[in-house]
C-alpha cells in the first residue's frame, strides 16, 4: 500500500517519528487505536527521538496494547516495527521458547525520494497468528475488514497532514544530526583493477 505525498522525505519523516499511543497517534481512527484521543495534526519535537527497542503501543478496548518494537530506524528512509506478543497484547521475550499462542509481524514504512521533491510512502508488513486456527481467523477477517481500511486511512490523513502543515524553517531537534549526504566513493573505488 502507498500513497504520494507532496512533501520531500525530510518533511515526512517526523510524522512517522511520532508513530504511538502517548505520542503522535496512528493517524487512523483514533477511537479504534488512539483511545479516542486525536492523533496529531502537527510535528511535535518531544516526540522525536526514536530509537531501536522502543515499545509503541496502541491503545484500545480501555487499555493499553503493546503493539511493536522499534526495529530498524534510518532516519528520512525508512522505520522498521517488529510486533511479537501474547494475543492479549503483551510483549514477549523473543529469546524465551515460544508460547501456544502469540501474534509475530513486522511492519515497515519506506519513503521513497522522487524526483519532483515528492515523496512515495510504501507501508509494507507481515503477521502470523498462533494456533493456527485464530490465524485463518484473523487473516480472513480482521486484517481484511479491519486492518487494511485502517492502513489506508493512515497514510490519507499523514498525507493530508503533512501537506497541509508549514514547512519547516529549520530542523526539528535531534533529526538534523541524523540527516546525512550519501558518502561518495573514494577515487580509488572509481578506477578499475583497484
Amino acid at each position: 500500500m502507498a500513497i504520494t505525498i507532496d512533501a520531500t522525505p525530510e518533511e515526512v519523516w517526523p510524522w512517522l517519528a511520532q508513530l504511538g499511543w502517548q505520542r503522535g497517534g496512528w493517524y487512523s481512527w483514533d477511537l479504534l487505536d488512539n483511545g479516542g484521543r486525536p492523533s496529531a495534526k502537527e510535528v511535535h519535537p518531544e516526540w522525536q527521538d526514536i530509537a531501536i527497542g522502543d515499545l509503541l503501543k496502541f491503545r484500545a478496548l480501555g487499555r493499553d496494547i503493546d503493539a511493536y518494537k522499534v526495529g530498524v530506524v534510518e532516519p528520512n528512509r525508512y522505520l522498521g516495527l517488529y510486533g511479537y506478543t501474547t494475543l492479549g497484547g503483551r510483549w514477549l521475550d523473543p529469546k524465551e521458547p515460544r508460547p501456544s499462542s502469540y501474534m509475530e509481524g513486522t511492519w515497515g514504512f519506506l519513503l521513497e525520494r522522487l524526483a519532483d521533491g515528492r515523496t512515495r510512502l510504501v507501508i509494507s508488513g507481515y503477521q502470523t497468528y498462533r494456533p493456527r486456527w485464530v490465524e485463518r481467523f484473523v487473516a480472513s477477517w480482521l486484517l481484511i475488514a479491519l486492518v487494511w481500511p485502517m492502513q489506508a486511512r493512515m497514510l490519507a490523513v499523514l498525507k493530508r497532514n503533512i501537506e497541509r502543515a508549514p514547512k519547516l524553517e529549520t530542523p526539528l531537534p535531534g533529526v538534523a544530526a541524523q540527516v546525512t549526504a550519501p558518502k561518495a566513493p573514494s577515487p580509488d573505488a572509481l578506477v578499475p583493477g583497484r
